[in-house]
């Protein structure tokens, strides 16, 4: 195995886009938690906004109308989700589950005529002399646009949930809808609005998937993305900063263990392949239990609404 063919810049930037489409969809769903709702559906709001992204950029010419199209497409469906949970009060976790299965399936239909295609990605920002810059030039100043806005995403996310009144009432209503409803907050609006904000979100990092990391449509190219983002919610105890973390860890473990395949590793390339999956929910774990059980999950997560308003 040659070791020396591996380039710490090349990996460290290259993490940085194989961790943003779960970036994306995992501090979306982070947003939706906090407001008491489990939605597991977002592997099938991914792969919506996949394909409608692509489709979007095919036919426009645009990458950026493709990333409209996705969050509106990822919104959309996450609103079906949230008529079918809020509003007719059913099961989360199966609704979840059936927009999953949902999404794949009709991804796969609409998405047939579009195999095979070529699309146009985002290019990365030219910086000027930044961007010639030794190792923090490539890492740092060398991306698409969409992984500064992850990253921006994240910080505002964070503040939005820490220092706003909006915030402050969304996780209110996470905590306990029945007290945030007996001060006259609106449970199932705010709930709603959380997650079309989620779905948008999803959206955007399957439109990532197929406009920029592979830009091209794929049958069922989220590949465990919405599941592994999920994942992470949970084990960084529902903080927006651990979130960055684990989705980065992710990213990082993906790239590594495609560089020594390349490499000539001697290890099993399923091994390899599932190490992301392994290594980052090993050590979300271990994060999550020096952080103490239960970690900042609301209190209300899952449970129904039953008052009216």
């Amino acid at each position: 195995m040659d070791l020396s063919s591996i380039s710490p810049t090349l990996l460290i930037a290259s993490l940085m886009v194989a961790a943003t489409p779960i970036l994306l969809a995992a501090i979306g769903e982070m947003v939706v938690e906090k407001s008491g709702v489990l939605n597991l559906g977002v592997e099938g709001m991914m792969i919506m906004g996949a394909v409608t992204g692509f489709i979007a950029a095919i036919e426009t010419g645009s990458p950026w109308a493709g990333f409209l199209a996705a969050a509106a497409g990822g919104a959309v469906v996450a609103l079906l989700f949230g008529f079918l949970t809020q509003v007719l009060l059913s099961n989360q976790v199966a609704t979840g589950l059936a927009l999953t299965l949902f999404g794949l399936g009709v991804s796969s239909l609409i998405g047939q005529g579009y195999v095979g295609i070529k699309a146009n990605g985002l290019r990365r920002i030219d910086l000027g002399w930044l961007s010639d810059l030794p190792f923090v030039g490539r890492v740092i100043f060398g991306h698409d646009p969409m992984v500064y806005l992850s990253l921006l995403l994240v910080a505002l996310v964070w503040g939005f949930l820490k220092y706003t009144r909006a915030g402050l009432i969304l996780r209110a209503v996470g905590e306990s809808h029945d007290a945030a409803h007996a001060l006259g907050y609106h449970v199932r609006r705010v709930r709603l609005m959380a997650i079309a904000f989620g779905g948008a979100c999803a959206g955007l990092g399957g439109a990532y998937l197929s406009l920029v990391r592979v830009p091209q449509w794929t049958d069922g190219m989220t590949a465990g993305a919405g599941w592994i983002a999920l994942a992470i919610v949970v084990f960084a105890s529902w903080r927006a900063g651990r979130v960055l973390v684990g989705a980065y860890l992710f990213g990082g473990i993906t790239v590594l263990q495609l560089n020594l395949q390349t490499a000539g590793a001697k290890v099993s390339v399923e091994l390899l392949s599932a190490a992301p999956y392994l290594v980052t929910i090993l050590v979300l774990v271990l994060i999550s239990f020096r952080a103490g059980r239960g970690g900042d999950a609301p209190a209300d997560l899952a449970r129904p609404f039953h008052a009216s308003g």
